[in-house]
């Protein structure tokens, strides 16, 4: 895992880059969070969708919002980068297309689009 620092304007953006799930359950996410604000001070993150076990997607094992309460919990905002047009279920469409209309969580199709959510999500 490489952690990249960004900054637009007065916002703080952590990119990680990884090939590797991350992100298995609550307590890697809690782990990530840590890691992130402790190397980079940064509460904004980009995160590839690869590193996000893919139970993820599957919302009836309730990962998804187990995960993403705690980065609302702690104020870390996300984007998660990756093409989410292969998932057909429309509960996760709805999820998706919801978390995109909010302010904490975004599912973006490359990273300069996170880049742009997270600096304007203040």
């Amino acid at each position: 895992m490489n952690i990249k620092q960004l900054e637009r304007g007065d916002v703080v953006i952590a990119q990680i880059e990884t090939e590797e799930a991350l992100i298995t359950d609550v307590q890697s996410a809690l782990d990530l969070m840590a890691t992130v604000r402790y190397e980079t001070g940064a509460d904004c993150v980009i995160l590839p969708k690869s590193a996000l076990d893919e139970r993820f997607f599957v919302l009836s094992s309730g990962l998804a919002g187990d995960i993403l309460q705690k980065f609302v919990n702690y104020q870390m905002k996300l984007a998660i980068v990756g093409d989410f047009s292969g998932y057909t279920s429309k509960p996760l469409r709805d999820f998706i297309y919801e978390s995109n209309n909010g302010s904490h969580v975004f599912f973006v199709g490359t990273n300069q689009e996170a880049i742009e959510k997270l600096s304007r999500a203040k």
